[in-house]
């Protein structure tokens, strides 16, 4: 059984910002079964690739809302910073030794919920009419080519 398991709530709507956030509880659950198997250098890994992906997510979401205009997108990507220097203090903790796995999942399974729930969830609408003009120009480029 996983240690998280995802739930619908935490869509925002978007599909490739709703697989990033999945992929993100995957590398939880991922971490949670190395620690279990007390495989330090597994956990090490996940670990990495956990910071990894999660700065590339929140690269990716703040182009998304500077692209959209989003007004708070200064704050957001502030609280990004905050929260990647955080984590990156785990990271320090665990190469020094400590066993701070289980904190740190209980610590991302909280943060993470409560920053789409009451962060995320507000650049979707701004989101959506970026996604919109660019979909509604790769179907007008789409059909000229394929004679829709």
């Amino acid at each position: 059984m996983s240690y998280w398991t995802w739930d619908p709530s935490l869509n925002v709507g978007i599909d490739v910002i709703d697989g990033q956030h999945r992929r993100i509880v995957d590398y939880i659950n991922e971490l949670d079964t190395a620690h279990s198997e007390k495989d330090h250098e597994k956990v090490t890994q996940i670990l990495m690739g956990l910071v990894d992906y999660t700065v590339t997510h929140f690269a990716f979401e703040e182009d998304l809302m500077r692209q959209a205009g989003y007004p708070l997108s200064d704050s957001h990507k502030k609280v990004h910073e905050t929260f990647i220097s955080h984590i990156s203090k785990y990271k320090e903790q665990h190469e020094k030794g400590q066993d701070i796995t289980r904190k740190l999942m209980s610590e991302l399974q909280i943060w993470l919920t409560n920053h789409i729930k009451n962060e995320d969830k507000h650049y979707v609408p701004y989101a959506n009419k970026v996604l919109n003009k660019k979909k509604g120009w790769l179907n007008r480029t789409l059909g000229r080519f394929f004679g829709d």
